[in-house]
């Protein structure tokens, strides 16, 4: 009987059921139809082009921006015995002559390579003597010059359809918008793909976003939840990266800095230390993150604002991809959004470029100044509606509102009293009336202004100030030294015509007692079962001695079925989901001995 998509999905890959709109996608390929494949981290994209790949004759080229995700995604098929191979700098070059010929005497069903490879001459060539399958057009988003991860390379991939109309194509990506969407359709030549949506939802991932007041003491206690996990915290700068490090390690963690002022050699240890090893946190900028197939991260921590609602997606995205629960705290300040935007207005890029950058800026900072629901808001940014989830922080202790008009017109006076000419910290000091130097010098004592917020802290001033800001009532001058000034929006408020309503200061969240229930519903994990670390400690083993990532071996999901079902036979250890014919064939008997024990 030949084999069907759900057959390889039992047999090969170990689980009962497709997910989603797996099925219908895969069924497209195998037709010999194009597809656009929008899909959340950690839903199953790579099973879209790997089934297709196994039943359709020929080889799948895959193509792929990473060296790492390609060695993970290799090491992973071939376990299951699967025919998959890259083609990267990181072979010699005896064993990339043998990885050519593999593929054009079609012994191979699935290679990676990176897109500037596919479109050398040498390749091409290659390409001209091989049967090809379909092609996988994987990180699709790459493609939008106006998107939040543009590389110039993924532009020629469009030549694909030109040399070989009849060849499938599926693009996917975890990340896109409706204009990023049409803009891939544009630039691949995709127009008559099928375009398959699945849900942005990541149930498992709890988003909690906090204004900064102590960075470094608000990442300890957020960390201090997640002891002896693996995540991921983002930092802006090279120097932010190297000090948070630093800091973690003395604190106790196992932490490894990562960004692009290092050297290469350097850079990919710590790559391949945080994939294969357990309980590492990777601090690093944006230079990590795209491809990383580490199923098990359990975090993603932001000391500093992402760039837009599409990148805060795509980095938080990277924690949970196992389905298991996860976390995203970010925290944030009015700093970050007047970086962002000198960042926007001092570019080279052309003003249609420098709107859309401000839009999806004033898209994430209400995000972030949400006073409802986190993922309601982030949904909504992806053209999707949700109920609230009843789980992210707002959900969990929702902020108090309260009437600050009074106060808005109090520091928009104080701002227009003052000149227009002067920074955040100076207006504030001339509300709380200090007599520092500088209002000594600019006779500020004298301003009818002057003193008239002393019932109010500095900090809840900053706070007022920071929303007003983001709410476009006053605008920071890059150009003169970070000077606040009033805008057309300002006018309504001081005359009294419009109220505003601000968010109080956040209390700190109250600590959690244990860890998130996974979006299965499977109640709470407990990490401390001998029998779940006894196998994490089989399978670290079995992972060094074939030198793979231990999630290659077997994901924690499966290991914490195992411990909870605790089989006795290979037909009961075959049931558990994960777990393939291959798997069970070379691992079987070994787990069996580990839940005996």
């Amino acid at each position: 009987m030949s084999d069907t998509p759900l057959s390889l999905l039992n047999r090969v890959f170990g689980y009962p059921a497709f997910r989603g709109e797996q099925a219908a996608i895969i069924d497209t390929l195998v037709a010999g139809d194009d597809a656009l494949v929008l899909m959340p981290t950690g839903g199953g994209k790579s099973l879209c082009f790997q089934i297709p790949a196994l039943l359709r004759d020929g080889c799948a080229v895959v193509v792929s921006p990473l060296i790492a995700l390609m060695q993970d995604q290799v090491a992973a098929l071939k376990e299951l015995g699967v025919a998959a191979a890259f083609l990267n700098s990181s072979l010699d070059g005896a064993t990339a002559m043998q990885v050519e010929r593999d593929f054009a005497s079609g012994r191979l069903k699935l290679l990676y390579v990176a897109p500037e490879r596919l479109l050398t001459p040498r390749f091409q060539a290659l390409l001209d003597d091989a049967r090809v399958s379909l092609f996988a057009i994987d990180e699709a988003h790459c493609v939008s010059q106006w998107g939040h991860d543009f590389r110039p390379e993924y532009l020629g991939l469009s030549t694909l359809h030109e040399r070989f109309p009849a060849v499938p194509r599926i693009a996917l990506t975890a990340t896109a918008d409706a204009a990023t969407r049409a803009e891939i359709l544009q630039r691949l030549d995709l127009g008559g793909a099928r375009v398959f949506v699945s849900s942005f939802d990541r149930p498992n991932i709890r988003y909690r976003i906090s204004e900064k007041s102590d960075p470094r003491r608000q990442l300890l206690d957020f960390l201090a939840e997640h002891k002896g996990e693996a995540g991921i915290v983002y930092c802006s700068t090279r120097k932010k990266v190297e000090d948070t490090a630093d800091g973690l390690k003395a604190a106790g963690y196992i932490a490894l800095p990562y960004h692009g002022g290092m050297d290469n050699a350097t850079r990919a240890r710590h790559q391949e230390k945080f994939l294969r090893e357990d309980g590492i946190v990777m601090v690093a900028t944006l230079a990590f993150g795209m491809g990383i197939d580490k199923p098990d991260v359990r975090f993603v921590a932001h000391l500093d604002l992402p760039r837009s609602v599409e990148g805060y997606y795509q980095e938080t995205g990277r924690a949970g991809r196992d389905g298991e629960s996860a976390e995203a705290w970010m925290a944030w300040g009015l700093q970050d959004v007047v970086t962002q935007r000198r960042f926007i207005d001092e570019g080279e890029a052309e003003d249609a470029h420098k709107r859309s950058g401000h839009a999806k800026l004033d898209a994430l900072v209400g995000l972030c100044e949400a006073a409802s629901c986190r993922r309601v808001a982030l949904l909504s940014y992806f053209g999707e509606a949700s109920p609230p989830c009843g789980n992210c922080d707002v959900c969990l202790n929702p902020p108090t509102l309260w009437d600050g008009t009074e106060a808005a017109q109090k520091l928009l006076s104080a701002v227009y009293r003052t000149g227009q000419r002067f920074g955040a910290g100076h207006v504030i000091d001339v509300l709380l009336g200090k007599t520092t130097d500088k209002v000594d010098k600019f006779g500020h004592s004298q301003l009818s202004v002057f003193g008239i917020g002393a019932s109010q802290s500095d900090k809840t001033w900053r706070a007022v100030l920071r929303q007003l800001v983001v709410r476009g009532l006053l605008e920071v001058d890059h150009t003169a030294y970070g000077a606040l000034k009033l805008t057309q929006a300002a006018k309504p408020v001081l005359k009294g015509e419009e109220q505003v309503w601000l968010r109080a200061i956040a209390a700190a969240p109250p600590r959690r007692k244990s860890r998130l229930a996974a979006s299965s519903g499977a109640g709470v994990h407990d990490d401390e079962d001998p029998l779940f670390l006894a196998l994490r400690a089989w399978r670290r083993e079995t992972a060094n001695e074939k030198g793979v990532p231990a999630y290659v071996i077997l994901h924690d999901a499966t290991l914490r079925e195992i411990a909870a079902r605790r089989p006795a036979t290979l037909t009961e250890l075959g049931e558990i989901s994960g777990l393939g014919t291959k798997k069970l064939e070379a691992y079987g008997e070994a787990v069996l001995g580990v839940v005996a024990s």
